[in-house]
């Protein structure tokens, strides 16, 4: 998919075929066991990150399933989706939650400025098109003392996991088994720690960064920001 001239029905259908594809709630609970260990790192992480206070209004873009605002029955949630597949797995899995699920683009939606106490953005960013504009949306959105936390994926260290997994045939053996799950022609974009936080240092301070599973093995990124005082 080119990042340039595409308009926002291409984009949905983009992100339908991905969901259909590669189904998120399989991805959570058929994986391979390494990959399922490494999400449940990634996840404790954004919810030490983000912190939440009870009945703080949360801000999901890109919610996917819903599997990251179920971390937070007690709060206000709202989460924002381009996919119309995945919306309805956040239907299915938010089913008793106080929560607002709305299908489009951020900039499209019809949400307030500085309306939120936290914001999520959770390996999101490498599959938009322009990422830069995204994160200057979020940035009207988070009330002046909240919270954004973004994660992102080192796609250079998953992607050489994965070469070698494929290489060596370790995909079949039990805990390698669904390692390569994933749909790495979807990302669009791929980031250093050091590039993401100058892309969010236009809008925001980042104040902590986590890593899972490890710092040793850094397959994600997590990055706790607030505001940037004028």
């Amino acid at each position: 998919m080119r990042t340039d001239s595409v308009s926002i029905d291409d984009v949905q259908k983009w992100n339908d075929t991905f969901a259909l594809q590669f189904d998120i709630d399989d991805y959570y609970s058929k994986a391979s066991v390494l990959v399922r260990w490494v999400t449940k790192l990634r996840l404790r992480a954004i919810k030490t990150l983000v912190g939440a206070n009870p009945h703080d209004r949360i801000l999901e873009v890109g919610c996917g399933g819903g599997h990251i605002l179920r971390m937070f029955p007690e709060n206000n949630l709202v989460g924002v989706d381009v996919s119309g597949e995945m919306i309805q797995k956040s239907e299915r899995n938010l089913r008793d939650y106080n929560v607002t699920l709305l299908r489009g683009e951020l900039h499209q939606v019809d949400l307030p400025r500085d309306g939120f106490d936290r914001v999520i953005c959770s390996e999101v960013l490498e599959h938009v098109v322009d990422p830069g504009a995204l994160i200057a949306t979020m940035a009207r959105l988070v009330a002046p003392d909240g919270k954004l936390v973004v994660t992102v994926p080192n796609d250079a260290w998953i992607d050489g996991i994965k070469a070698i997994v494929r290489k060596t045939g370790l995909q079949f053996i039990p805990p390698f088994r669904n390692i390569t799950w994933g749909g790495d022609q979807y990302h669009l974009h791929q980031w250093t720690k050091r590039e993401m936080i100058a892309d969010l240092a236009k809008h925001f301070s980042v104040e902590r960064v986590a890593v899972a599973p490890f710092a040793a093995i850094p397959l994600h990124y997590a990055f706790a920001c607030k505001l940037r005082r004028s």
